[in-house]
């Protein structure tokens, strides 16, 4: 079957429906909707499987995801090399078609490193740069100097910047006020925050509506919270596993059904722990299998998971009523 090529058309911007927030300015990049942040398939020798990449595509392209991040946590990019990473962003934005949104992470540990790795990946086909947090030295990340090399590289970059904060994968919480700061620039487009704190998000909506800002949740597992504060969307590792169910709920929250959004909601709470921080990437890429995707082996030193570890996991989606 031959993949789809991108269009050449621009994308057209959807209104996001039923928020309880007063609109800003229209996003010059609408990130409103459902992202898998994709896992990285690899051969048994441990190359990229470019070919499963392609299928996993192929099966995702039923489903109305708003588009795909590549190289998040869950595609395992601190494993890569430059060059596969590249070569990822650049394979999937190929498959994809013009109306789905290619958000590609870009953050290394440098600012000069995350502005040329932000460059490559806009000529590779990226729409926006997900940047991640720096954190190896975390002791002398305050928020002055996080707010400076986002700003950088914001400045430098030829695609809109999404901001990342991943404390559980950091130890490092990108301060409230650095994010307020960078909301005004015109360049950066919103925030992908994995941290769960409803508070926060809410404050982040609350306080730049009027930039036009927008928040990503960075979990299934608080998905539907964020959207009643007013989250625009969610990149979920366990929409690639469970994308169906992570639209409908999605369209459940937009539509005001909140009833019928809680339910689901309660049902995607375990299986998402579970692919999580629980079993990690180990765990979601054996429960992709399990729903006809191409999971495969994780690179070293990831481990694969103990037959006891994926009984686990399989009770765990049965339970819920998945499997």
């Amino acid at each position: 079957m031959a993949l789809s090529t991108r269009l050449a058309s621009p994308l057209r911007p959807v209104l996001c429906r039923g928020l309880s927030t007063p609109p800003g300015p229209r996003p010059a990049l609408d990130l409103a909707g459902i992202f898998p942040p994709l896992a990285t398939p690899f051969s048994p020798a441990g190359e990229v499987d470019y070919a499963r990449l392609e299928g996993n595509l192929r099966r995702y392209a039923s489903l109305p995801f708003r588009g795909f991040v590549v190289q998040g946590s869950s595609g395992e990019y601190p494993y890569l090399a430059p060059r596969e990473r590249l070569e990822v962003v650049s394979r999937v934005r190929r498959a994809l078609p013009g109306d789905r949104l290619l958000l590609a992470g870009s953050g290394c540990e440098s600012t000069r490193a995350t502005i040329e790795m932000t460059v490559s990946m806009a000529q590779a086909g990226a729409d926006a740069a997900l940047v991640v947090t720096p954190c190896y030295y975390r002791g002398a990340m305050s928020g002055i100097a996080l707010e400076r090399h986002y700003a950088e590289v914001a400045e430098a970059s030829p695609i809109p910047v999404v901001l990342y904060s991943v404390p559980a994968n950091t130890g490092l919480e990108l301060p409230l006020e650095a994010v307020l700061a960078l909301a005004q620039h015109p360049n950066v487009a919103g925030i992908k925050d994995s941290g769960g704190d409803i508070t926060r998000l809410g404050l982040i909506v609350h306080k730049t509506r009027r930039e036009g800002f927008q928040v990503l949740a960075g979990s299934a597992g608080f998905l539907l919270a964020s959207y009643a504060v007013g989250a625009v969307g969610g990149v979920c590792a366990l929409a690639n596993v469970l994308g169906a169910p992570l639209c409908q709920l999605e369209r459940l929250c937009r539509e005001g059904r909140w009833q019928e959004a809680r339910d689901l909601q309660l049902r995607l709470l375990e299986p998402n722990a579970a692919v999580t921080r629980r079993f990690g990437i180990p765990g979601l890429k054996k429960a992709m299998e399990w729903f006809g995707y191409y999971g495969g082996p994780c690179r070293a030193p990831l481990a694969p998971l103990s037959p006891a570890q994926e009984e686990e996991l399989r009770e765990t989606f049965s339970a819920n009523g998945w499997l």
